[in-house]
């Protein structure tokens, strides 16, 4: 059983997406939370699988929220999957920062949403590579361009060429089974490699290790597969 924290300032949208994941079998609602302080509590007393987290909220917002859970040690093992309005949002940039698995949008249909906790649980990050690119290219890379300020995470330095490997296929979106096919390794050592990145670089999650592959320039918006 997957337990799901559902997060939203709206009544309406909170209690629609409570009643989708409810009618799942395997998906059980432990609580709802109208702003970020009272999800951050909420998650720490409940210790939800996944938190669908709103972003634009008062007392707290979606990215301080997510950035107290990420960070709760005790909150190891919970995920955050942002739902919102907003999919070209800059603000998306900062949750995923923030420690989120990913985003799906509140006009989602309902199978949909089901399918993004699950994949969140599972430890999928929930990010289009594309939609990605197209954050990644209009919040950062642009800002960074004009103001000449980018420069590589001092991170990758910790990397071994192979590993270095492993993250730009996982920035392009590859499953593990994926990399191990490309690189010509096990599935099991494909994982391995994954979680040393993200112990390496302190990354949270997948979510997070395509975020450093395209800020880094590993990865350049665009580039060809």
């Amino acid at each position: 059983m997957t337990t799901v924290l559902v997060v939203d300032d709206q009544s309406l949208i909170r209690q629609a997406v409570a009643d989708i994941l409810s009618s799942e079998a395997d998906l059980e609602v432990v609580g709802e939370a109208v702003d970020g302080a009272q999800a951050v509590s909420l998650a720490r007393e409940l210790r939800p699988d996944v938190v669908l987290m709103d972003i634009r909220m008062p007392v707290l917002d979606g990215i301080g929220a997510t950035s107290a859970i990420c960070a709760d040690p005790d909150l190891a093992d919970t995920r955050v999957l942002i739902l919102t309005t907003f999919e070209e949002d800059e603000n998306l940039i900062a949750t995923l920062r923030a420690g989120a698995s990913g985003f799906i949008g509140k006009g989602s249909e309902p199978e949909e949403i089901v399918r993004a906790v699950r994949a969140v649980h599972a430890g999928d990050a929930l990010l289009s590579p594309a939609a990605t690119q197209s954050l990644i290219t209009k919040y950062v890379v642009a800002a960074d361009e004009a103001t000449s300020s980018r420069q590589v995470p001092t991170e990758l330095a910790l990397l071994t060429e192979r590993e270095l490997e492993v993250l730009l296929l996982v920035a392009r979106g590859r499953s593990n089974q994926q990399i191990a096919d490309d690189l010509v390794i096990s599935p099991h050592t494909s994982k391995t490699h994954v979680n040393r990145i993200m112990t390496k670089v302190a990354a949270h999650d997948r979510a997070q290790l395509v975020i450093l592959a395209y800020e880094s320039g590993l990865l350049r918006p665009g580039a060809d597969d």
